[in-house]
């Protein structure tokens, strides 16, 4: 079992996306030294509170900010690039840190629909993202000195590709592919179970994979207290509301009184953020160890939004120490 850290380098109130992108290094070199497998970030786009949506540069921000732990992208929404874009910016990642880049692939635009627009300009109603895989998979594969178009840098360096997915279309994708899958079940569990037996069931060994290879998404917020932690996780809850209800913003202070979210809408933050271990030391250790039990992984990625990075860099070593407390091996011994 390997943990490995998912992270929006959060903008919170009161600081700037220079600030954010401080923080992200900071915490990048905090978790390496923890025991993180991996430190992958994710694309989003006309989000203020979020400050990956250049992911790529992200990526390479944190690389060049710690020696060992593999950096990526958990993901890169492929359907607003194209393939051979995407196959050079993360080979020229893979030329910079040979042997520490991951590629996470979603279908998703990561925006509303008038950014989407915006981004890809043609809007096609088909759906390319199969054969954009398949596509991307090849610029990264072995050269091929008679190929009309290669990925310069790019091809030849097999940067692991996985696929990303809320869905049972990702489970269905990356088993047919043979690639290894990661569920989004930090903020859309409902499809969890059955995308994981999905996946697992109707996997197809390929040159990328032989065996799946499953990671899922937990939230995580620990402190010295479970009253503490709940706390602190209210910023992540009022900033998912006001993002559901159409006001994305800076990610806010903690508050212990939520009674101005609307019972509908808190309802349905709750059952998103529901796949998550919330608390002291060991209600985190205990969260963890069920849920693992559960869904069976084969990685857990731990992911939160605190709006003290103090607290935020706290939450994150707990959550190292339930890890390896549970049997997990620290990335410097993992084979």
């Amino acid at each position: 079992m390997r943990y490995s850290v998912l992270d929006l380098a959060p903008v919170v109130e009161g600081q700037t996306p220079s600030d954010a992108l401080r923080n992200a290094a900071d915490l990048a070199q905090k978790t390496e030294s923890w025991g993180y497998h991996r430190y992958w970030l994710a694309e989003h786009h006309n989000m203020p509170g979020i400050a990956s949506a250049a992911t790529a540069v992200v990526v390479g921000h944190v690389a060049a900010h710690t020696k060992t732990i593999r950096v990526g992208a958990g993901g890169i929404m492929l359907p607003n690039h194209a393939p051979l874009v995407i196959a050079e910016q993360f080979g020229t990642l893979d030329a910079l840190f040979p042997g520490r880049v991951d590629l996470g692939l979603g279908r998703a635009p990561g925006s509303d629909m008038a950014t989407a627009r915006a981004l890809r300009r043609n809007m096609d109603s088909s759906d390319n993202f199969p054969n954009d895989v398949v596509e991307l998979l090849q610029y990264l594969d072995a050269a091929d000195p008679k190929a009309p178009i290669r990925a310069c840098p790019g091809q030849g360096s097999h940067v692991p590709v996985w696929i990303l997915g809320s869905s049972l279309y990702g489970a269905q994708l990356a088993a047919y592919l043979g690639l290894p899958y990661a569920f989004a079940s930090h903020f859309a569990p409902a499809h969890l179970a059955e995308a994981a037996q999905v996946y697992r069931s109707t996997f197809r060994p390929s040159i990328w994979g032989k065996t799946p290879y499953f990671m899922m998404a937990i939230g995580l917020c620990a402190a010295a207290t479970d009253a503490e932690a709940h706390v602190l996780r209210s910023s992540q809850v009022i900033s998912f509301a006001r993002l559901r209800t159409g006001q994305p913003g800076l990610l806010p202070p903690p508050q212990a009184d939520l009674s101005h979210i609307p019972p509908h809408v808190m309802q349905g933050v709750e059952q998103a953020l529901s796949c998550a271990a919330v608390g002291s030391p060991q209600t985190v250790k205990r969260a963890l160890s069920e849920l693992m039990a559960q869904f069976e992984p084969d990685e857990v990625i731990l992911t939160g939004m605190i709006h003290s990075h103090a607290a935020r860099l706290d939450s994150f070593r707990i959550g190292a120490e339930a890890m390896r407390a549970l049997g997990a091996e620290p990335a410097d011994l993992a084979a």
